[in-house]
């Protein structure tokens, strides 16, 4: 794990909006893939979950990903206390452990198909609410206030910086002072990748990743990962923000 002070900023643009045209695709390809199968398009480790199998694969990630870091994720509160926010929630996988360990949790996908499944997988979870987003912003969810946000696999898939850096602003903008926002990006630059495709995402160099926190308010504190698929970041937000 690395700290922010291994990587000078880089230039990042702050401002520039995501292409509507884009988040239009996503949500358009995205609705494909979980008609055709939802499940294998959120976790690709097979074509065919059993429900058990399916939410039971959500809990070993959020046991790896979250119980083994409450230090960070929860600073000193009671986790059925905390509001979680999830980002690319897909048909509720992870939404479910998320539920089983926190008082309340408020998830969001670009699909409505997703979204239609997920409500349906967690219609016994008053506690996990779903919501379908623009795909670029969490305005859907008006000003709630999050303790701790997540995001699994999911920006890894998106092609537009512009539209994880909105993400980035957004969860900053509803999350606590103090707060955590632990997700990933896409790492391996040696990836070829195009502009408008929806499955594999743009690249972030450990320099990218650190200017794009600090651009959006954040302290980035930790990274593993760089140059992966699975390149984890720990922003926080600062206790006295600007």
């Amino acid at each position: 794990m690395t700290s922010s002070e291994d990587s000078p900023e880089t230039n990042l643009p702050v401002s520039t909006p995501p292409d509507p045209l884009l988040v239009e695709k996503m949500r358009r390809e995205w609705d494909e893939r979980a008609k055709e199968n939802a499940r294998y398009y959120v976790a690709t480790a097979r074509s065919e979950w059993s429900d058990d199998e399916y939410f039971e694969s959500g809990r070993q990630n959020v046991y790896h990903e979250i119980l083994t870091d409450m230090g960070n994720v929860c600073r000193g509160k009671d986790p059925g206390d905390m509001t979680v926010l999830e980002i690319g929630c897909g048909s509720g996988r992870i939404t479910r452990a998320l539920s089983e360990v926190f008082g309340q949790v408020y998830a969001v996908d670009i699909s409505g198909e997703m979204v239609r499944q997920a409500k349906e997988a967690l219609r016994d979870k008053p506690n996990a609410h779903i919501f379908q987003n623009s795909g670029s912003d969490l305005r859907v969810l008006g000003e709630i206030q999050a303790d701790f946000a997540f995001s699994y696999i999911v920006f890894q898939h998106i092609p537009s910086r512009e539209v994880i850096q909105s993400y980035v602003n957004e969860v900053y903008r509803l999350l606590r002072p103090g707060g955590l926002f632990k997700f990933q990006v896409q790492g391996d630059a040696s990836l070829k990748t195009a502009p408008e495709d929806t499955w594999l995402g743009v690249p972030f160099s450990d320099d990218d990743a650190v200017a794009m926190g600090r651009a959006c308010g954040f302290e980035p504190r930790h990274r593993h990962g760089a140059g992966t698929q699975y390149f984890w970041l720990w922003f926080f937000k600062p206790q006295n923000p600007a």
